[in-house]
């Protein structure tokens, strides 16, 4: 087993993280202050190259491997918590499935601009009624001759009314419960499709989270992601890539937390002498340090194994448990080294500590995980 990265992946990690700082981070606490959609932080990453990354060339991907994605996650977060799940949704969310499970045809068709950034893609899964609880969907798709027609509501929906394209689920035959579940290609302008107005969130705030409505809406027959009643594999699967990118957006969070605080300690001074030299701050910077790194190879593992094509729920849900739970954590200690200062919006930790605890609930709550880890073990 290897703890270390591999050449190239080492050579990825500085590659983004040097973009990303340079890029995305010095906007990040105006965009957090506006709420403004980071577009052109989308377009910078589509254009260094970053969208698509594990996908195949022939689609316009890189092919590259599903640790280098993950650290990309981790880089990108780190500077902007926001578009890192932007970021996510659009890769591991969107246009994975649309590898995995789309015919030859839709992955002509829609994955070349994906990876171009040419459009930006979502996940639409959730409902008023059916977070958690995949089964309980309500939205409805009948096949009238050429076309599906869908009818429901979705909400908490990232990126809903500017994306282009969504991968969205809704269900075939009530009858089956969850196996009557199907997934759809859904693409932003056709008749009877709207979106609520962006949610006003504690964090993440420049990633627009808003409701989809469907009012019979016509989606090619052409359009159905995989087969009818394939909705629950296709958002199981997909889910599982999408919790590594979590998983990694906090390991993101959560060291641009112990960046600050190492900084801010070494530039404060009290009882004549910088707190960096108090044992109190240290032990909280060693304590931030070990987790920070503990969770960053749960993740990584996920991330390798998951590129290998095996279904590792167990691994996945562990590491986003472990990492989610982390940021949250060590954004608080954030604060608390920085004093009344961390408690301002001129540091950038307290913008962390909002961003972190979303990681907590969205792409699978910490109950739902712990669900997936136990229901592993007891098998």
């Amino acid at each position: 087993m290897e703890f270390v990265l591999n050449e190239e992946q080492a050579a990825i990690r500085d590659a983004v993280r040097e973009f990303a700082q340079k890029e995305i981070a010095p906007r990040a606490a105006e965009y957090d202050k506006t709420s403004e959609f980071p577009w052109d932080n989308f377009r910078a990453l589509a254009r260094y190259g970053y969208l698509g990354m594990t996908l195949p060339k022939e689609y316009g991907g890189s092919g590259i491997d599903w640790v280098s994605y993950a650290i990309c996650v981790e880089e990108v977060s780190r500077a902007c918590a926001s578009t890192g799940v932007i970021y996510e949704v659009h890769n591991a969310l969107h246009s994975d499935p649309i590898h995995h499970f789309g015919t030859e045809e839709q992955k002509k068709k829609y994955l070349p601009d994906l990876c171009a950034g040419k459009k930006l893609g979502a996940f639409a899964l959730t409902e008023p009624d059916a977070g958690s609880d995949a089964g309980s969907i309500k939205t409805t798709a009948r096949l009238d001759g050429a076309n599906y027609i869908l009818n429901g509501r979705k909400c908490f929906i990232t990126s809903a009314g500017v994306a282009d394209l969504y991968v969205l689920f809704a269900s075939t035959d009530r009858s089956k419960g969850p196996k009557g579940l199907s997934a759809f290609l859904v693409e932003k302008g056709l008749p009877g499709l709207s979106f609520g107005e962006p949610e006003d969130k504690l964090g993440i705030r420049c990633s627009r989270t808003s409701d989809i409505i469907m009012e019979e809406v016509p989606v090619p027959r052409s359009d159905l992601l995989g087969k009818e009643g394939d909705g629950l594999k296709v958002a199981l699967v997909t889910l599982d890539g999408g919790r590594i990118g979590i998983g990694c957006q906090a390991v993101g969070i959560a060291q641009a937390a112990l960046d600050a605080c190492i900084a801010y300690s070494k530039e404060r001074v009290q009882f004549g002498q910088p707190i960096a030299s108090f044992q109190a701050i240290q032990w909280m910077l060693a304590d931030m340090a070990t987790e920070i790194d503990a969770a960053r190879f749960l993740c990584y593992r996920a991330a390798d194994l998951f590129g290998r094509g095996q279904r590792v729920s167990k691994e996945i849900a562990m590491a986003k448990l472990f990492a989610s739970a982390m940021a949250v954590r060590n954004t608080s200690k954030a604060i608390q080294v920085h004093g009344g200062y961390g408690y301002m919006r001129d540091y950038k930790v307290e913008r962390l500590y909002r961003d972190a605890k979303i990681t907590e609930i969205y792409e699978g709550t910490s109950e739902v995980m712990r669900m997936v880890i136990s229901a592993a073990l007891l098998k």
